[in-house]
């Protein structure tokens, strides 16, 4: 697996009926859209020229495999990375079909979360879920080179932000990496007992599993032809690996310059009249 270049995506299953049938009944008469979006959210997005369409979600229930890792070497556990991606790229997927169902342009306040469940250890669920919006008034196409709709986890707030100053959300984008830390060895602990001292073994192994990560993201940014990556967040999770065995994820918002910016923000200062 390359460095830099994350796993190859998978296609998704064709939606359930159940989904199907949802969606398509939120369209006949008189259309009523569900949303996720705080009440402030969906004002502002709404005056941002955007019109909510539905609640959309994706979901995948995966089976994580096992891999079995040297117990003095650090090293990627590439097994799991590539389970953990392609569950999370299912669900979101899946999430977009359900948005391109109703016509929508993108998909805003995305989360992507991932639960167990008590029947196996080795189990887990993988969730999306947004709400698709269409644009009101422009003539510039909002999707992505592969005629998805854009996705973006940032707030309704955010978002009109972004757009009111010449901006356009291309892809929620991501990276992960599952590494084994090295244990340290027997003379490691002795000389380490007592001391204060940094433990470069642990500290070049999270560096580099870090990077990975976000080295991935940055990819995809490049994939959707985005100027940039906005809302960063690199998160760690340990799950049932073991206390040496940590995922690295990153995940933020890929946006391209629209146009010029019409209405700078200039900061001010304000002076608490408390404290």
């Amino acid at each position: 697996m390359a460095q830099q270049n994350g796993p190859i995506s998978q296609q998704p299953q064709a939606l359930p009926e159940s989904a199907r049938g949802r969606l398509a009944q939120s369209q006949q008469g008189r259309p009523c859209f569900t949303s996720d979006l705080s009440v402030n959210e969906f004002v502002l997005a709404t005056q941002a020229g955007f019109v909510p369409a539905g609640l959309v979600m994706g979901t995948s229930i995966y089976h994580i495999g096992l891999q079995p890792a040297r117990w003095n070497t650090s090293q990627e556990l590439t097994v799991l990375t590539q389970a953990m991606y392609t569950a999370r790229e299912l669900a979101m997927a899946r999430m977009e079909a359900e948005a391109d169902m109703l016509g929508a342009d993108g998909v805003i306040g995305v989360e992507v979360r991932a639960r167990r469940y008590a029947f196996s250890s080795e189990i887990m669920e993988f969730v999306a879920i947004g709400t698709a919006v269409k644009a009101e008034n422009t003539n510039v196409s909002l999707r992505t080179p592969a005629g998805r709709p854009f996705t973006s986890h940032l707030s309704g707030q955010d978002f009109w932000t972004l757009w009111q100053h010449g901006w356009v959300p291309r892809a929620l984008v991501l990276g992960t990496c599952v590494y084994h830390v090295a244990h340290l060895t027997f003379r490691q602990t002795l000389q380490a007992a007592g001391q204060n001292q940094e433990l470069g073994t642990y500290t070049q192994a999270v560096y580099d599993a870090r990077e990975i990560a976000m080295g991935r993201m940055q990819y995809e940014g490049t994939q959707v032809g985005a100027d940039g990556i906005v809302g960063v967040e690199v998160r760690e999770n340990d799950w049932v690996w073991g206390e040496h065995g940590i995922e690295f994820f990153a995940m933020g918002t890929a946006v391209s310059r629209l146009h010029p910016d019409a209405a700078p923000v200039s900061p001010q200062m304000t002076m608490p009249l408390s404290g």
